[in-house]
């Protein structure tokens, strides 16, 4: 008999994954910085139930992104490389400015549809630049720690 796992998640963000291959390898390697960045270990139960899919397709993405050295993957053991580390905190960073320009200088609600298709298409440069105007925020209005740039 196989025991199920629960999933204990306590990250307030809704994460929507992308259409292009790109958004959809960035979309991940958030999901496991955003698991990381809570204490949590990084699981396959944990990555589905956090991008509302089903666990085979992150299994599979998961072989993927080995191979493509952004993560170190073998069956219950799942963790970001450098490589990855640096796409999912400059991804999280993005989110977070947008955040922060959203609530605290257009005074509207963050909403994360917003935030998540225009995070995968902001150079450094344009975020870099968005951090200056901000002001260089530590946190995002959440209380959450804006990830520095990760050169």
């Amino acid at each position: 008999m196989k025991r199920q796992q629960t999933v204990k998640m306590t990250i307030d963000e809704r994460l929507f994954v992308g259409t292009s291959s790109e958004e959809h390898v960035e979309m991940y390697l958030k999901a496991m910085w955003l698991i990381r960045e809570n204490g949590e270990p990084i699981r396959i139960s944990s990555i589905a139930h956090l991008l509302r899919i089903r666990q085979p397709s992150v299994v599979q993405m998961m072989k993927r992104l080995d191979k493509m050295g952004h993560v170190k993957y073998k069956k219950f053991d799942i963790t970001l490389t450098d490589k990855g580390e640096k796409i999912g905190a400059s991804i999280v960073r993005k989110s977070r400015l947008l955040e922060v320009l959203m609530v605290n200088h257009l005074k509207v609600k963050s909403d994360e549809r917003i935030v998540c298709g225009m995070e995968h298409h902001m150079s450094d440069d344009f975020t870099d630049s968005l951090s200056l105007i901000l002001g260089n925020p530590i946190t995002s209005p959440n209380g959450k720690t804006i990830p520095s740039n990760p050169e």
